[in-house]
């Protein structure tokens, strides 16, 4: 009797499954492809760059496998394709793009899909990528842009009937169950991992090694092909105003900056530019804006750089909109065409217009918006295509909404390449491979707790993430804030909807009001020496994305990168390191004390010189003139003196602090900080030694750029 029953679940299976094989190809060191079933027409990998292969292939290859390729199991059922295998007991998973709510992801359910609302804890994101790494030193990545949902052991077959029924039977003999309890039943940890591409029917999975979770992350940029390197003035600050100003009110705030000598490089012009927004017209308001050409050419005269806020949806007056509506979706959004930029025809007409009539002006950058959809935060407006829509291409409205982020980014960084101008985006999603973008992910929906939490997630998925400041909760919430967005990609001040900076007045109505803090000279000095900071870190903060874009090392990342090791580190999600010797532990929402643990080794507070031994946890206090940074021994830290803004002849003058004994030179990384002269070999690393009490510096290059002026070293112990 039992034998019929097993053999008619069995046959019951497989008529709904058909088991696949699979072909498992090693395309660089350390990297495979395992390929079943039949193959889908766009895949993300037919939009990414070309891997650095001479970088990954000068990375250590321990040549077997992580794990049995071979044993992974394919299944074609009705629901889509779906893969099988296994997890170690001992294995921590990270990952799955930049996640809000989770940081460590084993026991959970990750649906993959680019939204602007974090809806629950479902794994819904701007950038929810199929990619995650393992503690045990091994990534794995779904080529694919529809959605997929993983069950990272959290889900349990048949086969651990007997392990449940245990479990059960001894909470049946426990008297009066509260209803908590029946919902909240600890199962035993499940080591499998289930994948199931929705409608899809193959799939092609690539796995990265280690042989620690660094590398993997290292291979996966580099197979991206490298990380960005932004232009020098990308580094410092961007300040965003209202979406109402017009060219007065614009000029007015550039001059506040210059005249109280707040540095500041990027100024961004929000949706009121155009002369018609949702959708865009991409034409200067006519009102707000009657000659843009002369408040560019007195921007530019200050040394601003202008970003320009815009959505990809055309507005019928667009003068685009006539020729790319061929090349568009089916369906529109606010009343708006969709140009399908997988097609060439599309690409062309969009980037023709921008480069005519906004590169050519000056335009150093763009605020690519509303590329995220929202149909679940607000499900009575229209802010997407639905997953029915068909474009062009042959994708559907599922596909365009994974990959549309990471297009939208792509076409406006090669036009800029085109260019050879260097620029750094900001943008509401992106997919698989971004690395070679210099684009930051944004959004104005988050606490604080959560900003910092992305900053650690992006460095599991290739992705630059920026903890913008708006409006805060006070004073001491608004200076960490600060301290946060200081300490990340890219610092951002996003004064889209307040009339006035944040120190000003922190609570939107009185800001709008003009209401000025009794404070409020006070916290504009404070937020200056927040800003001033920024500044002094670009040469190191430059040099970690030059690594970025030579290693595949991630900027910004966990710990658990740098020491995995470490098992005190996996599983905290408030503290990263900035770069290899800086670690960062923001205090979350106006706190002035918190716990840090500092992995092995010595640390020294960046404020004050304090030294604190590794391997242990400290109460850590500051005030707010302090920036919770701490360096690592044997640092040479190189710290320029502040400038208000970056341009073509800016040198900056540094100061190398020198914590503990350096055993190893500090390299800078040197070109001229604006085009992609560097890909041709036209850069120069300098070498900052310090030996016997005594400071050297060697440039290794042929560049004539000289970015750097080493004037004092000052020995910290």
């Amino acid at each position: 009797m039992k034998k019929r029953i097993v053999l008619s679940f069995i046959c019951s299976l497989l008529s709904v499954c058909v088991l696949r094989a699979q072909t498992v190809e090693k395309i660089f060191p350390g990297v495979w492809k395992i390929t079943s079933g039949q193959p889908e027409k766009h895949l993300p990998t037919d939009f990414k760059d070309a891997a650095a292969v001479t970088a990954l292939s000068e990375l250590p290859d321990r040549g077997a496998e992580p794990f049995d390729l071979r044993g992974v199991r394919f299944k074609d059922t009705p629901q889509g394709m779906v893969a099988e295998l296994k997890m170690e007991v001992s294995e921590k998973i990270y990952g799955f793009g930049l996640q809000v709510n989770t940081f460590q992801q084993r026991g959970l359910r990750r649906d993959i899909r680019n939204n602007s609302w974090t809806v629950g804890n479902t794994g819904f994101s701007h950038a929810s990528l199929p990619f995650y790494i393992s503690s045990a030193g091994y990534g794995v990545l779904v080529n694919t842009a529809r959605y997929v949902s993983f069950y990272m052991g959290s889900q349990h077959k048949t086969a651990q009937w007997a392990a449940l029924a245990q479990s059960l039977k001894a909470e049946s003999e426990q008297p009066g169950l509260l209803p908590a309890a029946l919902y909240n039943r600890s199962y035993n940890p499940s080591n499998d991992v289930e994948i199931v591409v929705e409608g899809a029917h193959g799939m092609e999975i690539y796995v990265f090694d280690g042989p620690d979770m660094m590398r993997v992350m290292q291979r996966y940029n580099l197979f991206s092909g490298g990380g960005a390197i932004p232009p020098l003035w990308g580094l410092g600050l961007k300040y965003r105003a209202k979406t109402s100003f017009n060219d007065a009110q614009v000029m007015k705030f550039a001059q506040y900056f210059r005249e109280k000598h707040i540095p500041c490089d990027m100024f961004g012009l929000e949706p009121g530019w155009h002369s018609n927004a949702y959708s865009c017209s991409f034409t200067w308001h006519p009102k707000n804006f009657p000659n843009p050409d002369s408040m560019l050419n007195t921007m530019h005269g200050m040394n601003y750089k202008l970003n320009l806020w815009e959505h990809a949806y055309i507005h019928p007056a667009s003068p685009m909109f006539e020729e790319i509506v061929p090349w568009s979706g089916d369906y529109a959004v606010w009343k708006g065409a969709v140009p399908d930029f997988i097609t060439k025809e599309a690409r062309e007409i969009f980037e023709t217009y921008h480069d005519k009539n906004l590169l050519s002006k000056g335009i150093s950058a763009f605020k690519l918006d509303e590329c995220d959809a929202a149909d679940y935060a607000l499900a009575h407006a229209e802010w997407s295509f639905p997953d029915i829509a068909q474009f062009p291409s042959g994708v559907d409205g599922v596909q365009y909404r994974q990959l549309f982020g990471l297009l939208y980014q792509k076409i406006i960084w090669e036009l800029y390449r085109k260019n050879n101008r260097r620029t750094l985006l900001d943008v509401r999603a992106s997919h698989l491979f971004a690395t070679p973008y210099g684009s930051v992910l944004y959004s104005d929906m988050y606490n604080h707790g959560d900003y910092v939490r992305m900053i650690l997630n992006s460095g599991f998925s290739g992705l630059n993430w920026s903890p913008e400041v708006r409006e805060a909760a006070s004073a001491d919430d608004l200076i960490r804030r600060m301290q946060t967005t200081l300490m990340s990609a890219q610092m951002l001040l996003n004064c889209w909807y307040i009339n006035n900076p944040p120190w000003f007045q922190y609570e939107t109505n009185k800001n709008n009001r003009n209401e000025m803090l009794p404070n409020y000279l006070e916290l504009e000095q404070k937020a200056k020496k927040m800003i001033e900071i920024r500044m002094s870190l670009i040469p190191y903060l430059y040099t970690a994305f030059a690594k970025y874009h030579f290693e595949g090392i991630p900027p910004f990342r966990s710990l658990i990168l740098d020491y995995p090791d470490d098992k005190e580190v996996w599983g905290i999600q408030d503290q990263y390191m900035m770069g290899d010797n800086i670690l960062c532990a923001p205090f979350i929402d106006g706190a002035s004390e918190r716990i840090v643990y500092f992995p092995a080794g010595t640390w020294y507070d960046f404020n004050s010189g304090k030294a604190y031994e590794g391997g242990k946890r400290d109460t850590i206090r500051m005030t707010l003139d302090e920036i919770p940074m701490f360096v690592k021994e044997g640092t040479i830290l190189p710290l320029a003196a502040p400038v208000e803004y970056i341009t073509p002849k800016t040198v900056l003058n540094i100061t190398c602090r020198v914590y503990g004994k350096p055993a190893q030179p500090t390299m800078l990384f040197e070109d001229n900080g604006e085009t992609f002269d560097f890909e041709k070999g036209d850069f120069n690393w300098v070498e900052l030694s310090w030996n016997k009490n005594k400071g050297t510096v060697a440039r290794k290059g042929k560049s004539k750029n000289r970015l750097y002026k080493v004037e004092k070293w000052v020995s910290i112990i």
